[in-house]
C-alpha cells in the first residue's frame, strides 16, 4: 500500500480479512483500488509499516457474540468433517465446531461422527464464543436434556425394575423403567451360584434389582439381584421371626413370601400352637 509518495506499508494477508484464511490478496483487493487501512505498528530502524484492512470493517465475532449468548440454538451446514469434530457453517461465512464429543449422549464420538455429511444440516448449541481466538464451540447432544442427569438422584441400595436388552457371557446389559442403561454382572444376577448364569434370560425380560453404584465415566448404572435378595432376606429375618424364636430361615422366608403374595401380615405363631 503506498501511503503517501514515497510511503509504503504492507497489509499481510492474516490482516486482510477476518474470515478468509490463506486467500491470495487479489481477490480481495485489486491494483490501484483506494482503501481505508489502519496502522498497526511503524518500525523506524526496519523502516517497516504494518497495516491492517479487516480492522477498518465490523468484527464478525463481536457481532456474533453478542446476538447469540451462551445457549442460543443454531443451524448450520457442515462444511467440513476431521478426526476430531465437525466445521458447522454460521453467519458471516464464520464456523463454529462441534467436537465430536458433543455429538451424542449415548454413543462414543467416533461412532456419533459417521452419522454425519459435509453438507448436512445441523442444530446446535452456542457453548463458547471465544473472540481472541476466533473460535465458536458448539454442541448438538446438548439440544436434548442428558438423559443420565436423573442418575444423580439414584441412591446405593435402592431397588429397581429392569427391562434385558442384552444377554452377554458376563452379564446382562438392561434398561431401568426410567431409561437409563445399566449393567448386571454375571456374579450379581443371584446368591445362589448355579443361578449365576446370563442364558436363563431373554432380552424383554424384567427383574428387579439394587443399585450396587453409578458410574459417571461409563454412564451406566450397575445393578445387583444378589444384593436386593440379602437386601429381601435381611428384611424378612427384621419383621417375621429371627432364630432367636425358634424359626428357621425357610419359616421366615415362607412367611415373608406368602404376606408378600396375599398383600398381608403373616399370622405371629404363639409357644401354645407350637406345643
Amino acid at each position: 500500500m503506498e501511503l503517501e509518495p514515497g510511503v509504503e506499508g504492507l497489509i499481510h494477508i492474516s490482516e486482510m480479512s477476518w474470515t478468509k484464511k490463506n486467500i491470495h490478496p487479489g481477490k480481495i483487493v485489486s491494483t490501484s483500488q483506494e482503501v481505508s487501512v489502519q496502522v498497526l505498528e511503524v518500525d523506524p530502524d526496519k523502516r517497516r509499516i504494518s497495516l491492517g484492512l479487516k480492522q477498518t470493517m465490523d468484527n464478525p465475532w463481536d457481532a456474533f457474540a453478542a446476538s447469540h449468548p451462551k445457549g442460543t440454538i443454531v443451524e448450520g451446514e457442515i462444511k467440513n468433517k476431521t478426526e476430531f469434530g465437525l466445521f458447522v457453517g454460521l453467519e458471516e461465512d464464520i464456523d463454529g465446531m462441534v467436537h465430536m464429543s458433543d455429538l451424542s449422549w449415548d454413543i462414543p464420538g467416533e461412532q456419533a461422527m459417521n452419522e454425519y455429511d459435509k453438507g448436512d444440516m445441523v442444530r446446535a448449541v452456542v457453548l463458547d464464543v471465544d473472540i481472541d481466538k476466533e473460535r465458536i464451540s458448539l454442541g448438538v447432544k446438548q439440544i436434548d436434556n442428558d438423559p443420565f442427569a436423573d442418575a444423580k438422584a439414584m441412591k446405593r441400595g435402592e431397588t429397581v425394575t429392569c427391562s434385558v436388552v442384552r444377554v452377554m457371557e458376563a452379564g446382562l446389559e438392561v434398561e431401568t423403567s426410567t431409561g437409563l442403561p445399566g449393567f448386571i454382572r454375571k456374579n450379581d444376577l443371584s446368591r445362589d451360584r448355579s443361578e449365576q448364569r446370563p442364558d436363563r434370560y431373554a432380552v424383554g425380560d424384567k427383574i428387579d434389582a439394587n443399585i450396587i453404584s453409578v458410574d459417571n465415566k461409563t454412564r451406566r448404572v450397575n445393578l445387583s439381584v444378589k444384593a436386593l435378595e440379602f437386601a429381601e432376606e435381611k428384611e424378612a429375618v427384621a419383621n417375621f421371626g429371627s432364630s432367636d424364636s425358634g424359626a428357621s430361615l425357610g419359616d421366615i422366608l415362607g412367611a415373608a413370601l406368602k404376606a408378600r403374595m396375599e398383600g398381608g401380615e403373616p399370622e405371629t405363631e404363639t409357644e401354645e400352637d407350637k406345643s
